[in-house]
This record gives C-alpha cells, sequence and structure tokens, in this order.
C-alpha cells in the first residue's frame, strides 16, 4: 500500500540487533554529466553493523586478523559509486562510536557525512593504492561526493509484517520498508573530478531501507518510476514498480521464494504480498545471467490481478555488490546490482482483462544467492 510511516526510517539497531545486525538506508538515482548532458545512474548508502561491539576504529570482517580471532564487524559503512560504463563501489569505514542519529527521526551524522529525509550530502574516497592493498575494504578506487534534497513521493509500505509488534519480536531475519519507490533528487554530485547534475523530473529516484539480523538467499530487487504506456504512449508520472525479497525467514523458519511486488499505477496499489494470504496471492520468479545481458522474469496474481515483467540489464553496465553480514562471513559473492534496466510489465484484472502495457526504464535490478547454493 501506499502508506507513509517515517518511523520506519528510524534507526533500529537495539536488543538482540545490536551485537548481531545491520541497518541501512539507500538511494539511487539518475544524473547527468553536467559537461556531455550524458545520463549515468548512482547509488548512495549508509550501512551500519553491530554497534554495540564498536571500538575506537572501525572492525573489518574480512581483515584475516579479524576473522582469526573471531571479531565480528562493527562500522558505519558509506557505500556510493555508480552503474554503467566502469561502474564501480567505493566504501569509506567510520566507527560507531562516532555514528550518531537520534531515536525518533532519521538524522545520521558520521564524519562528514549526513542524511535526513529531505537532504544528503557527504563523500566516499578510496585511492588505488588502498583498494589494491586492503581488500577488506571490499572497494574499488574512486572519489565521490553529494549534496542533495530529497523528495519521497510514492510509498511502498509492506504492511504489518514491518509493524512495531514485529520489530520488536525480530520475528524476520530481514526487514524492509520502500518510503520513496518514486522519489525526486536534486542537487550535485562528483565521481571522479567529473561533475554531475541531478534534475528532479529526470531522477527517476527511489529510497529504502531494509534491516535485521542477516541477508536472504536468493536476494532478488526490482525497482523504476520511468514508466510508459505503450497503448496510449503517455508518461505515467503517478506510477512505481517495486519487487524485492527472495527467501525470507521468520521466527528462524525460512519461507523459499516468495517477493513482496507493489505496482503503482498511476493512483492505484497492486499489490502482490505474500503475508497478506487472505488474497490468495501466488509469485514466481526467474533470473538468467547472460554473456552480455542479465533478465528477469516475474509473474504474480492474486484475487483481483496478474502481472507479467520480464526485466533486462547489460552485465558490462552492472557490478558484483560486496556486503559482510553481521556474523563476519561473505557469504553473497555473485549478488549482480546494476541501475540500468528496463523492460516490459503486463497488467491484468484477475478475468484476463489487460489494464495496461507498458515499459519501465532506469530500473534498478539485482539478484544474487550465496555460494552454497
Amino acid at each position: 500500500m501506499n502508506k507513509s510511516d517515517l518511523k520506519r526510517d528510524y534507526f533500529m539497531l537495539k536488543g538482540p540487533l545490536a551485537k548481531k545486525g545491520y541497518d541501512w538506508w539507500w538511494h539511487s538515482f539518475t544524473a547527468y554529466n553536467k559537461k556531455t548532458g550524458e545520463p549515468r545512474p548512482f547509488f548512495i548508502e549508509y550501512f551500519v553493523c553491530n554497534p554495540a561491539l564498536a571500538e575506537e576504529e572501525p572492525t573489518l570482517g574480512q581483515l584475516p586478523e579479524n576473522k582469526a580471532a573471531g571479531k565480528k564487524p562493527s562500522y558505519c559503512m558509506i557505500k556510493a559509486g555508480a552503474w554503467g560504463k566502469n561502474p564501480k563501489q567505493i566504501h569509506n569505514f567510520y566507527s560507531m562510536k562516532y555514528f550518531d542519529c537520534p531515536d525518533d527521526e532519521l538524522n545520521i551524522q558520521v564524519g562528514d557525512c549526513s542524511l535526513t529525509e529531505t537532504h544528503m550530502s557527504g563523500f566516499s574516497r578510496v585511492s588505488a593504492e588502498d583498494a589494491e592493498n586492503h581488500p577488506e575494504y571490499m572497494s574499488d578506487a574512486g572519489d565521490m561526493m553529494w549534496d542533495l534534497d530529497i523528495d519521497k513521493q510514492i510509498t511502498f509500505n509492506v504492511g504489518y509484517g514491518a509493524s512495531s509488534l514485529f520489530r520488536k519480536l525480530n520475528s524476520f531475519e530481514m526487514f524492509w520498508h520502500a518510503e520513496g519507490i518514486k522519489t525526486e533528487y536534486s542537487g550535485t554530485v562528483w565521481l571522479d573530478g567529473e561533475e554531475y547534475e541531478v534534475i528532479p523530473e529526470k531522477s527517476y529516484g527511489y529510497a529504502d531501507k531494509n534491516w535485521g539480523g542477516d541477508f536472504t538467499s536468493p536476494w532478488l530487487w526490482i525497482s523504476s518510476c520511468n514508466i510508459t504506456s505503450l497503448i496510449s504512449g503517455k508518461k505515467l508520472n503517478n506510477s512505481a514498480f517495486e519487487a524485492g525479497g527472495g527467501r525470507p525467514k521468520a521466527f528462524g523458519i525460512s519461507i523459499p521464494r516468495k517477493l513482496l511486488i507493489g505496482f503503482y499505477y498511476e493512483g492505484t496499489m497492486y499489490e502482490y504480498n505474500f503475508a497478506r494470504f487472505w488474497n490468495m496471492v501466488k509469485i514466481d520468479f526467474d533470473f538468467e545471467e547472460g554473456d552480455e545481458v542479465h533478465t528477469w522474469h516475474i509473474n504474480a496474481s492474486n484475487k483481483n490481478s496478474k502481472m507479467e515483467m520480464v526485466l533486462y540489464c547489460k552485465r558490462d553496465e552492472m557490478m558484483l555488490f560486496n556486503y559482510e553480514a553481521p556474523d563476519g562471513q561473505k557469504r553473497h559473492n555473485r549478488l549482480w546490482n546494476g541501475g540500468n534496466g528496463w523492460g516490459e510489465i503486463k497488467l491484468y484484472k484477475k478475468d484476463g482483462t489487460l489494464i495496461d502495457h507498458v515499459k519501465m526504464e532506469n530500473a534498478g535490478c539485482e539478484y544474487g544467492e550465496y555460494d552454497d547454493e
């Protein structure tokens, strides 16, 4: 449902999650080279892990001596970068002792980086020498800065699954809230000395957060708010598509191959949410890793409607994203992530009547499975 809930954007690592948990705030958007006008998709993520284990310096889980000592990671990671030609992810780490965020609003301050619901600024910078000599950074070399206003316009609220009761119970291993499945960003980004302009109506932005005790495998994410009807030719400015999930775990029990899907179509939310069992939701999905193009398929239905989606993204414009889990293990080593996806959705009434056939562009997309699966 399209229902804002800013409390779900609060810092969540309390209780058991303070010693074995992560919390992240994700932002992605398209910006335009100030000199050439060429578009390029970017991402900025504020990621925190195991705050109760904080030491004076950030504890990196992939550092061999930390592995040998059985030390779990603890840090705030600023993860920033860009997809497209020569994609890169740039990681800076800070001790959680120097991370500040109140309990009752999103207002992060760490180093020279900040984040609220309506603004973010900061930088992430790694030299070529440090990227090569410090594999524990899990980072490419690069230099990125940003100063951006944020306007979250359409929400995908997954409902009771991330409610205050379920959060207190830590009922799910990975929680999700997408406050801005359509978000307009404005401002400036600099990447490796090049300036990029972020134009609100052409930013095709997205903002969400995840938190919990571990990740999911498989891990799928697709999002686009650049949607056009192939029937009328009209740009659908009050629409956004969102899908995420893979294998949720509730109260320690895995629920295989489940997604949360929301297609907000010109003021109406078509939702395919496995947790809303009374809606008789059925979902099938697959991912094909290609030599040149990766492909996602999703078919979903509920008691009122059904949809068919196909998405593509060029392999050489994507990258393998690097994360380590709160226990220090890096199980996702083939987590494809991109920001230049394109595809189509056919949306039907339950009786088979076509509501619309649309194309998606500037789509964020992700898929990965653990090494042992």
